[in-house]
């Protein structure tokens, strides 16, 4: 019996040398994927695009044979100027383009640039992010979604041929119908010839011959691998257990918000956004703004829309506390928060967003993520060298208490991602990194 391997070829021919050179190159090409984000735009922080790496990073090194061996000194034909043995001084650097290999004029390359598809940069880009303490809350909802090794059967596609475990079985089946092996029919043979050359009773040769037929015969019955043996790997779909999350988005736009306060908000809940939507199934977002009145919108509204007013923090957790209460048991749901304001409050309102915080909102939260945005060179500079804003003494405080509360400050767009690469990073990532 024979069998024939009559898969097609898969189409990409080139699709595993490129995820190979990706996991060899992946600490540059990580490093190429966060620079980029800091020039695109909020609506294409998950898009395909070309990232560039240094090419001298990616070279590996190679062997030559060398003509002869050793060292050697020699003279290139059409030289006029030198003799074997000179010395010869290495070119200055001048204005020429290139990586520094070259001296003169000449080109030379800087960098190796290529195009990541959506997938690749997406991988990439999230492949050190999670959420904290997921799923230490109950467990709830479960769909059939995976699927898994579910022992053997006698039929399926080639693809699923079990070739050990056919094996086995065809073992068993010939030791089971007594197949006689090559070795003892060898020997049958062995036997016979030297009882003919010595003249053994005729009826013991004859006896022996007509077993060593019975047994070729037999042993021609019995296939060496027969189509019963076959057996194929099954797998069958299993109920997959998936932890409820949801995450809170909590944005000031109220007017002490500059145009670029507010580039940096949406920048950070962009990537935000896209991190929980691609790197988990069923996480819930709830998009919040707020000035001096809070209000659950939709998503388009979050990042496009342009109210603005007064500030009130403590209306943003009244209205968390809101859609909690209607749609997110605690004991059921893994609760996140992250919230983006320039730090300014109305003074009156401090209390109440302190007694808010502390009694309703963070004794739910597993984790919660605050994000103090400001101007270069403007207030919040000031701030830094001076004091505080009244918002962040309020959570520094917090913080104190041993609450997962997480307290960052960014005032340039290139900024964004190394903050929320710190507050999202995984933990044993993020200790082993920490001096």
């Amino acid at each position: 019996m024979h069998i024939v391997d009559r898969r097609l070829n898969p189409g990409g021919k080139s699709f595993a040398n490129r995820q190979r050179f990706l996991r060899r190159a992946k600490e540059l090409v990580q490093r190429a994927v966060r620079e980029s984000t800091k020039d695109r735009g909020i609506g294409d922080l998950d898009q395909a695009g070309e990232v560039s790496i240094p090419v001298d990073d990616i070279r590996e090194p190679t062997l030559r044979r060398a003509g002869s061996g050793g060292k050697r000194d020699i003279v290139l034909p059409g030289n006029r100027q030198y003799v074997e043995g000179d010395l010869i001084e290495r070119p200055q650097g001048g204005g020429g383009k290139g990586s520094g290999r070259e001296g003169g004029q000449g080109d030379g390359e800087d960098a190796f640039r290529f195009v990541l598809t959506r997938e690749e940069f997406l991988n990439i880009f999230l492949d050190d992010l999670e959420l904290p303490d997921l799923a230490k809350r109950r467990i709830a909802l479960t769909e059939s979604e995976g699927i898994r090794r579910a022992g053997y059967t006698t039929s399926g596609s080639p693809a699923n041929l079990a070739l050990a475990r056919t094996l086995k079985v065809s073992m068993s089946r010939r030791i089971a119908m007594r197949r006689p092996k090559a070795d003892e029919i060898a020997e049958m043979e062995e036997t016979l010839r030297r009882m003919e050359e010595e003249g053994a009773e005729p009826g013991a040769v004859e006896a022996l011959r007509k077993q060593l037929e019975s047994q070729t015969r037999r042993r021609a019955t019995i296939p060496y691998l027969d189509p019963l043996d076959l057996r194929y790997r099954r797998y069958e779909p299993f109920p997959k257990p998936i932890a409820q999350a949801v995450m809170f988005c909590l944005m000031d736009v109220s007017g002490s918000m500059s145009e670029h306060m507010k580039d940096l908000a949406k920048r950070f809940f962009m990537l935000l956004h896209v991190f929980l939507t691609r790197r988990y199934k069923h996480v819930d977002v709830v998009f919040i703004r707020h000035t001096d009145k809070a209000k659950e919108v939709d998503e388009e509204t979050f990042f496009r829309g342009t109210e603005t007013g007064g500030t009130m923090v403590s209306s943003a957790f009244v209205e968390m506390k809101r859609v909690v209460e209607e749609r997110y048991d605690p004991a059921s749901w893994n609760i996140y928060a992250a919230q983006a304001s320039d730090g300014d409050n109305m003074s009156s309102d401090g209390e109440r967003t302190t007694r808010l915080l502390r009694e309703d909102i963070l004794p739910v939260c597993q984790y919660f993520a605050y994000l103090q945005v400001g101007d270069p060179g403007g207030h919040m500079g000031f701030m830094q060298h001076q004091g505080d804003t009244t918002l962040w003494r309020t959570y520094e405080a917090l913080q104190r208490t041993g609450a997962r509360f997480e307290m960052r400050r960014v005032q340039r767009r290139e900024d964004i991602y190394p903050v929320f690469r710190q507050l999202f990073q995984k933990r044993d990532a993020a200790e082993g990194a920490s001096p």
